[in-house]
C-alpha cells in the first residue's frame, strides 16, 4: 500500500497518544544507544564517519523530542505542512515525522 494514498476504511486514522509516546520512546531509546556506541568506539576509528554519525542520531533525537511535545500538545500526527492527518502507516514506519509523503517529498 503506498503511503500517500488514503488509508483503507479498516485502518485507524490515528495512533494513540500513548501508541505514539511508545513508538517515539523507542526511538530515543535506540538512537541514545547507537550515539553511546559511537562513543565508546576505538579512538582509531574514521573520525569524520562517527561525527557524522553523531550529528545524524542528534538530529532524529531532537525530532524525537518534537514529536513527544506534538503528542503534548495534541498536534501529533498532523502535517505541519498542509495540516492533514499523517497516514497511521507513515506513523508507525516514522512515528517522529512531521510531514505526510506529499509534503515531505515537496520539501526535498
Amino acid at each position: 500500500m503506498s503511503l500517500d494514498t488514503p488509508q483503507a476504511e479498516t485502518r485507524r486514522e490515528r495512533l494513540t497518544a500513548h501508541e505514539a509516546l511508545q513508538r517515539l520512546e523507542h526511538e530515543r531509546t535506540s538512537r541514545l544507544t547507537q550515539l553511546r556506541a559511537i562513543e565508546e568506539t576505538r579512538p582509531d576509528a574514521e573520525e569524520q564517519v562517527m561525527s557524522t554519525q553523531k550529528d545524524t542520531i542528534r538530529r532524529v533525537l531532537a525530532e524525537v523530542e518534537a514529536a513527544v511535545a506534538r503528542v503534548g500538545n495534541g498536534n501529533y500526527g498532523i502535517c505541519r505542512d498542509c495540516a492533514k492527518p499523517i497516514p497511521v502507516e507513515r506513523l508507525e514506519i516514522l512515528p517522529y515525522t512531521p510531514f505526510c509523503v506529499p509534503c515531505q517529498r515537496k520539501a526535498v
